[in-house]
C-alpha cells in the first residue's frame, strides 16, 4: 500500500484520476447528468465562490442538501478550497439544525431549495450568525445575504489551484445519528477518504470504471458517502443519485431505468423490497452484487435475495466514527448470518469487561484500529476519550468470532440481555423471528417479570395482510434456539421507532415500558 505525500487534498486527487475521463458521466440524479470535466469545473467555481464570500481555511460549512448533482459538486468544492463541510442530516428538526450551526460554528450554509424553510426557522431559533446561504433550485425570492448556487458559480471563475491541505487536515465532518442524546461532530481528514477507497472500495467491492453504483444510503451518511462518492470516483464509475426516500418503489424504479451493477442498501430496505408485489423479475436489472450495512443482516434475508435476483448481499460493519466498513464478507466468501472478516489494513479485539480479549465463541465489546479513524469528536474531550482510545476505537457493539475468523453480531453494548445470567443477543432472537413467513420486522429489549428478573419482549410488526398469533412465533423461536432466549412477552405494532438511518431505536422501546 503506497503512502500518501506530506501534501494531499482529496477533492484534488479525485479530479486528477478522472481528466483522462472529461467526457464521461459521472453522476445521474433526477434533472439530469453529469460528466467528471463539469464535476471538476462547478467544484472549482464553488471553492473560488466560497473563498469571494469571505470564507477562510478550515472554516465550517453546513452542507443541507438533498442527494443530487449539486451534493458532490457542494463537498468537493469545499475541500478543494480547504474549507470544512459539516454534512448533515435533511430529515431532522429546525431544533436540531440550530444546535449543529451553533457547535460547528458554520460560517456559510449550502442548501436545497426545498429545505430552505426549515434552515431559516433553525437561524431564527439559534443565536449563531452565518455569513451567506448557497441555495440550490430557490423554490422563489432569496432570503437578504442568500445567492443563488447557479448563479454563484457562472459568477466565479474556477479556483487555479486547491489549497495546499496536509492529510491530516480536518477534511470534513458528520454528526452522529444522535439516537442516544446529542449528536456528536465527528470530525475526519482528507485522507481518511483516500483510506477507505484503498482498503475497502477497490480490494472488497472490486469496483471498476464500468460500474453503475446507486445508494439507497444517502450521502450525509458515513455509509453513503463512501457508496456515492469516495469508491466510485475513486475508479472512475458512474453514481445514480435520488433526493427522495429510498422507498421500495422508488428504488425499483432507479434500478429498471438505469440499471445500476451495484446496490446500497441496509437490512430494513431489503426487508421492505423482498416484502413489496412490486420487486422487479431478475432479468429487469442488471445488479452484479449489493451491499449491506448500518445494522446486522439477517441471513434469511440475504438468501432470500440471491434467490430471487442471483445476487450475493456483501453484508459488513462501519461506523462514522471509523468512516466506513471494517469487517466485511466478500464476493464469491459470504457466509449468511456473519458480518464476515476483518478488512485487510484494520486490526480488530473483542474485549470483555475486564478490557482483555475474549476466547472465540464468547461475546466481547468491538474496538478496531485502523487508518480512517476520525481525529476526535468536536468540543467533546469526554466522550472523545472514551471513544478513541489510543490507536483504538471502541465502537459499542457487542460481536462474537468464530474458531473460523467470522464475526457475528451480537447488539449494541448497550442493547445486550442478561437473561438467566447468561447474554442474550436481541438481534439473534429478531433474526429468528424475521425467518417466520407472516413478520416483517422485528425488535428485541429486555423486561422486568413480576420478580423483577430481565426477560425477552418481542415487538413484531407483521406483513400486510399476514396473521399470527403469540404463542405461535413463541414457539416458532423456541424450537431454533436456546430455550431461554424464546421472548416471554411479546407486542405486535404497526411500526418500530427509527432513526433517520432506518436503525431501531430500541432504547425508545425501553423508555416505553418504563412509562407503561
Amino acid at each position: 500500500m503506497s503512502s500518501l505525500p506530506a501534501r494531499f487534498n482529496f477533492a484534488e486527487h479525485l479530479f486528477a484520476l478522472n481528466r483522462g475521463r472529461a467526457a464521461r458521466t459521472a453522476y445521474i440524479d433526477d434533472r439530469g447528468t453529469l460528466s467528471y470535466g463539469q464535476l471538476e469545473d462547478r467544484a472549482r467555481r464553488l471553492a473560488a465562490a466560497l473563498k469571494a464570500a469571505g470564507l477562510r481555511r478550515e472554516e465550517r460549512v453546513l452542507l443541507l442538501m438533498l442527494d443530487g448533482n449539486d451534493w458532490p459538486v457542494s463537498f468537493l468544492g469545499c475541500l478543494y478550497a480547504g474549507i470544512v463541510p459539516v454534512a448533515v442530516n435533511t430529515l431532522l428538526t429546525p431544533d436540531d439544525y440550530a444546535y449543529m450551526l451553533d457547535h460547528s460554528r458554520a460560517q456559510a450554509v449550502l442548501v436545497s431549495g426545498a429545505l430552505l424553510p426549515t434552515l431559516q426557522d433553525a437561524m431564527a431559533r439559534g443565536g449563531h450568525e452565518v455569513q451567506t446561504l448557497f441555495v440550490s433550485q430557490p423554490p422563489g425570492p432569496l432570503p437578504e445575504g442568500a445567492q443563488a448556487f447557479e448563479a454563484a458559480l457562472a459568477a466565479a471563475e474556477p479556483l487555479p489551484a486547491p489549497a495546499l491541505t496536509a492529510s491530516d487536515d480536518p477534511g470534513f465532518w458528520l454528526y452522529s445519528s444522535g439516537s442516544t442524546g446529542k449528536p456528536k461532530g465527528t470530525v475526519h481528514t482528507h485522507a481518511n477518504l483516500w483510506w477507505t477507497a484503498e482498503l475497502y472500495g477497490k480490494p472488497v467491492l472490486g469496483l471498476t470504471e464500468d460500474d453503475v453504483c446507486f445508494s439507497a444510503a444517502k450521502m450525509y451518511f458515513a455509509y453513503g458517502l463512501g457508496n456515492a462518492l469516495t469508491f466510485p470516483l475513486s475508479v472512475g464509475a458512474t453514481v445514480v443519485l435520488m433526493a427522495e426516500r429510498p422507498t421500495p418503489d422508488a428504488t425499483f424504479r432507479r434500478w429498471v431505468e438505469h440499471q445500476p451493477t451495484v446496490f446500497f442498501g441496509a437490512p430494513t430496505g431489503f426487508a421492505g423490497m423482498l416484502a413489496s408485489p412490486k420487486l422487479p423479475a431478475r432479468e429487469a436489472v442488471a445488479l452484479r452484487m449489493c451491499s449491506s450495512a448500518g445494522e446486522a443482516l439477517p441471513g434469511e434475508i440475504a438468501q432470500r435475495f440471491k434467490a430471487h435476483f442471483g445476487c450475493e448481499i456483501i453484508d459488513g460493519i462501519g461506523s462514522t466514527e471509523m468512516l466506513h466498513v471494517f469487517i466485511s464478507n466478500r464476493p464469491g466468501d459470504v457466509r449468511y448470518g456473519t458480518t464476515g472478516k476483518p478488512v485487510d489494513g484494520y486490526e480488530i479485539e473483542l474485549r470483555g469487561e475486564d478490557g482483555r480479549p475474549v476466547a472465540d465463541g464468547e461475546v466481547g465489546d468491538l474496538y478496531i484500529r485502523g487508518p480512517s479513524s476520525a481525529l476526535m469528536y468536536w468540543c467533546n474531550r469526554e466522550k472523545s476519550r472514551d471513544t478513541f482510545q489510543g490507536g483504538w476505537t471502541k465502537s459499542g457493539d457487542k460481536y462474537t468470532r468464530d474458531a473460523d475468523g467470522y464475526f457475528t453480531y451480537a447488539g449494541r453494548s448497550d442493547d445486550m440481555l442478561k437473561v438467566s445470567g447468561i447474554y442474550v443477543s436481541p438481534f439473534e432472537v429478531e433474526a429468528t423471528l424475521m425467518q417466520h413467513p407472516a413478520v416483517l420486522e422485528a425488535a428485541v429489549i429486555g423486561k422486568e417479570d413480576a420478580e423483577g428478573l430481565t426477560k425477552t419482549k418481542a415487538f413484531v410488526v407483521l406483513k400486510d395482510g399476514a396473521a399470527a398469533t403469540e404463542d405461535e412465533l413463541k414457539a416458532f423461536v423456541k424450537e431454533r434456539l436456546a430455550p431461554y432466549k424464546y421472548p416471554r412477552f411479546l407486542e405486535f405494532v404497526s411500526e418500530l421507532p427509527k432513526t433517520a438511518t432506518g436503525k431501531i431505536q430500541r432504547f425508545r422501546l425501553r423508555e416505553r415500558e418504563k412509562q407503561a
